[in-house]
């Protein structure tokens, strides 16, 4: 039931001191959860429909039926490049009557819709799209035109499924399952009303069989079709329309595309096994020119046994029908090969130091940091080797530390040399520094060894100074 949470907002409005009515066409678990939670001792008056056993005494009645009497549900077993072919036979067999069409997506009904008025078999026949991505008033006038027909057919998908009225539909179709189970009742239900005749089917892939056995357990009685031996094959004339029209082609990869990620979110995923498609029948059902690449095909084994690509045909250059959308297709096409040989030419600047700082993480900072401080101090640490050895004097050191170029840097008063005094000052203030960096690191095992050889440094520093 689809308006239980508006059902109980309005019962809950109303004085407790009353007399409530409700009215369903189907009686469903829903319906008897608000009965009870909104009703006081409620009485259910259900009208049901027995279903005599055939071959048995007329006297024997079986299990009672979800389903009017005045409807005949069938299934039909076929593989997947050969779905659209039997679909397209049966319309064809039945363009008198008056006929709907379920499928799972918005984007199929878009395809089929354009597809099917193409086909040479159902030349002259009405057919009507209709689905919840239209506008409102294209919705309510696609209705009111399968209404007024006597023959026909409709597109759809379940947005159609409950709570319409089409007088005199014949056949319901249902070329993919729906997503959810419950919608199956709600699907056929759009025909053999108010006790007339009605006859629905449902198009099954060969892994799809459990479904009919678990319908018959929710109650709703199925008989087996078997698939009629046709003459034809509608695959090249879809392929013919794919290869003239551009748009043809596009809606037919959408489609495609569409299902299957529908077909992962099925309810009943137990029985409809999306790893189980085999997708190269499923897209020469649909009549694609070649399998397009998704992450589906991509990242997973699935069978793509049974399609034929075309390799003789640049996709790119097949044009729309509709002179304007080419117009405008080849002007985006145009204005894309202008803009990128300027693209190439158009270096990208190095950015600067700063500017790569800013971007980095607080974290990566101090890593930069701290490498770089360790490898000062390393250096320094090796020139005071040298300055024990002799390999170097107190001037060179202090010129190789950075002191001596700050020293430069700086004005003088007075123009005369420091003393040595100075110098061994500036010296150890410049080697105080050195170890405040190397203390201002994290503690760790490279930090660790940094520290001893800071303390190293510094006591050899004092040695080699009293020398």
């Amino acid at each position: 039931m689809g308006f239980q949470k508006q059902l109980t907002y309005i019962i809950s409005r109303l004085p407790k001191l009353r007399r409530t009515g409700l009215f369903s066409a189907t009686q469903t678990e829903a319906v008897e959860e608000l009965s009870k939670a909104g009703l006081r001792n409620p009485v259910k008056v259900e009208v049901r429909v027995q279903v005599k056993a055939q071959g048995e005494a007329s006297t024997q009645e079986v299990a009672s039926s979800k389903t009017p009497l005045g409807l005949h549900i069938e299934y039909m077993v076929c593989e997947a490049q050969k779905k659209s072919t039997y679909l397209v036979d049966f319309l064809a067999r039945n363009m008198s009557k008056k006929m709907i069409v379920y499928f799972m997506t918005c984007a199929c009904v878009d395809y089929w819709g354009v597809v099917l008025p193409q086909l040479t078999e159902l030349k002259g026949c009405p057919i009507i799209s209709l689905h919840g991505r239209m506008k409102q008033t294209a919705r309510e006038k696609a209705l009111a035109s399968f209404t007024d027909l006597s023959n026909g057919i409709l597109l759809c998908t379940d947005v159609a499924a409950r709570g319409l009225d089409i007088p005199g539909v014949d056949w319901i179709l249902q070329y993919d399952p729906p997503q959810d189970p419950n919608v199956f009742i709600h699907r056929v239900g759009r025909t053999a009303r108010i006790g007339r005749q009605g006859s629905a089917i449902a198009f099954l892939l060969p892994k799809e069989d459990d479904y009919v056995e678990f319908l018959q357990l929710r109650r709703v009685p199925l008989k087996e079709r078997t698939c009629s031996d046709t003459e034809f094959d509608i695959i090249p004339q879809i392929r013919a329309a794919a290869k003239e029209d551009r748009d043809v082609m596009e809606k037919g990869i959408k489609a495609f595309v569409s299902y299957i990620r529908a077909y992962k979110e099925h309810h009943c995923s137990y029985i409809f096994r999306w790893k189980d498609l085999e997708i190269g029948k499923l897209a020469m059902g649909y009549g694609l020119l070649q399998i397009p690449a998704m992450p589906e095909v991509k990242h997973h084994s699935l069978s793509i046994e049974g399609f034929s690509p075309i390799h003789d045909i640049d996709l790119t250059q097949i044009k729309y029908k509709n002179k304007a959308r080419e117009k405008q297709r080849q002007k985006i096409l145009l204005s894309k090969q202008e803009e990128e040989p300027k693209q190439k030419q158009v270096k990208k600047k190095p950015e600067s130091a700063a500017t790569v700082m800013k971007k980095k993480t607080g974290k990566k900072r101090r890593a930069i940091q701290t490498k770089e401080d360790a490898e000062e101090l390393d250096q320094e640490y090796r020139l005071l080797k040298k300055l024990k050895r002799g390999l170097i004097d107190d001037d060179e050191f202090d010129k190789l530390t950075g002191f001596g170029e700050v020293e430069e840097e700086r004005p003088s008063e007075i123009d005369s040399k420091p003393s040595g005094a100075e110098v061994r000052a500036a010296s150890k203030s410049s080697r105080m520094k050195t170890n405040q960096r190397a203390n201002a690191r994290r503690p760790g095992r490279s930090n660790n060894n940094n520290a001893k050889k800071s303390s190293t440094l510094r006591s050899k520093s004092k040695k080699v100074r009293r020398v």
